[in-house]
């Protein structure tokens, strides 16, 4: 058993096991831009990011991947998957300038004999004859053991006789992957230990899978097995169920196991936001690290327990990745959930106003809406009837649409007492209201910032008539500001969350100029 602190390479497959995701398929740049944010900012270890021979696609993202980790020293830290095929793997990766092969043989007697339909020392020659040309054309070689979960279930003699055939070879990292994710970490703990003090002087990476949920805690038993390094992806991208997330097992490692590692964490929820993008694979709310909610309290004991004393918080904190620790607002919210909204928004209410602010949110909540800190302004501007936050006001709003058609409308809107009519026009409905409310704004030295996310939600199993909750993300330069919108009209709420950005800004404008 391997316990001591030591360090512990992390490689990150996200664009080459990771674009086996069903429906995933980065372009060309977006492999580029995530490769160097991987190894420039996340600073991962080594990055697998491709398969030999897959398309020309693929060979011209590898060839800018290299040619730029040429040029900023990180040539022997990209990977390419190769096959068994004596030159073609080798001369593929070659092309695009590759310094590193990452040679997949069958780590399973049944899959050698079955897929192959060879022998082990048939297959072992075949391996060896691929070594020794990747070698002479001088590239570093590492090897996958393809399916070694089963194989080392099933025949652990094959095994054996597979590894004993080629650790005499060049070969830094022998990689064991648990291919189709079947194992338990007491499983992955006696076959690491039994491998690592077999064949004490080879270097093991662990590829994990996530099917039975488990590649987290089989990456902890593969660690104290002592391998050296571990396989994971941004965001859990992988067949399947995915792989390991990287962001958990960097957490993880350093916190659970004490073990030393060269990523850098403030930049885990970045890269896992570009990865979201250009994949287009959401991630979870609660996936934790970078899940949208994992730093949001709900319950109003934890945010009383915070206020009096941080008692709810842990060495897991917002602050390691650049974020920050919200309460959420809602039926089960208490007097320090809403404190804790009031100072992030510097506002400050007597102990009167405060109940009665709480008592409209916590019915608001039993109807299951979102109460966001940014519709707290508009909940007191309500409760206290306070006209701070009533800048602008939508009296009117007619919307005129058409099949085929550009969209128009016409409003009427009051300003700081002003009352304005125009028209505007556009692709949509909403983006008629942008052009119309532009027209208007421009007359006090205000501009929208520009949209971020745009997101549309009913209640599940709702029906037609059904409220539409309409969340935009705001870009406002230093920061994302998000607002919601509630109407039976989706336009609607969309138009209705522009407003109560538009006020907060006013708001925020002339308190800067008291200022």
């Amino acid at each position: 058993m391997s316990t001591h602190s030591r360090h512990i390479q992390l490689m990150d497959t996200t664009l080459r096991d990771g674009e086996q995701t069903q429906g995933v398929a980065f372009t060309p740049m977006e492999k580029v831009s995530i490769a160097k944010a991987l190894l420039q900012f996340l600073r991962v270890d080594r990055i697998e990011v491709a398969s030999a021979r897959v398309s020309e696609g693929e060979k011209e993202a590898v060839s800018l991947i290299n040619q730029w980790a040429q040029q900023e020293g990180f040539a022997e830290r990209v990977e390419v998957l190769g096959f068994v095929d004596h030159t073609r793997s080798v001369d593929w990766i070659k092309s695009t300038g590759g310094r590193v092969i990452n040679l997949l043989a069958k780590g399973s007697e049944k899959h050698c004999r079955e897929q192959l339909g060879k022998t082990l020392e048939q297959h072992s020659i075949d391996v060896l004859q691929t070594i020794g040309y990747a070698h002479e054309q001088g590239l570093k070689i590492n090897v996958y053991l393809e399916d070694w979960s089963n194989g080392y279930k099933d025949s652990r003699d094959y095994v054996y006789g597979l590894m004993e055939r080629l650790q005499p070879a060049p070969i830094s990292h022998f990689m064991l992957p648990d291919t189709l994710g079947v194992m338990s970490p007491d499983e992955v703990f006696a076959s690491f230990s039994d491998m690592c003090q077999r064949y004490p002087a080879l270097q093991f990476d662990f590829h994990p899978h996530n099917d039975y949920g488990l590649a987290t805690a089989n990456v902890m038993a593969a660690v104290r097995a002592g391998v050296s390094a571990v396989h994971c992806t941004v965001n859990c991208l992988g067949e399947r169920a995915g792989n390991a997330s990287i962001a958990e097992v960097a957490v993880v490692l350093r916190d659970k196991m004490s073990m030393e590692l060269s990523v850098d964490e403030s930049h885990l929820v970045r890269i896992s936001e570009m990865v979201e993008n250009f994949s287009g694979k959401r991630v979870a709310a609660n996936a934790p690290i970078v899940g949208a909610d994992v730093f949001t309290q709900t319950a109003g004991i934890h945010a009383d327990g915070d206020q009096k004393g941080g008692l709810y918080k842990t060495k897991l904190g917002p602050e390691r990745f650049s974020r920050i620790r919200s309460y959420a607002l809602g039926k089960m919210s208490g007097k320090a959930s809403l404190k804790k909204n009031l100072e992030q928004l510097e506002l400050d209410l007597s102990e009167e106003d405060q109940k009665k602010v709480l008592a409209r949110i916590v019915s608001i909540g039993d109807s299951k809406q979102t109460i966001t800190t940014d519709d707290l302004p508009f909940i007191i501007a309500d409760v206290l009837e306070s006209k701070s936050y009533q800048h602008i006001k939508l009296l009117a709003c007619s919307i005129n649409s058409g099949l085929d058609l550009p969209s128009t409308v016409s409003i009427r809107v009051d300003v700081k007492g002003e009352k304005h009519q125009t028209t505007g026009a556009g692709s949509g409905g909403f983006d008629a209201f942008i052009d119309a409310i532009g027209k208007v704004l421009q007359h006090y030295d205000y501009t929208l910032p520009t949209l971020a996310d745009y997101e549309i939600r009913i209640p599940k199993g709702g029906h037609t008539s059904a409220l539409t909750e309409c969340v935009i993300t705001w870009d406002c330069g230093n920061e994302l500001r998000k607002t919601r919108g509630v109407h039976v009209n989706q336009v609607f709420a969309g138009i209705l969350a522009t407003i109560k950005l538009i006020n907060i800004q006013l708001h925020e404008m002339a308190n800067s100029l008291e200022a």
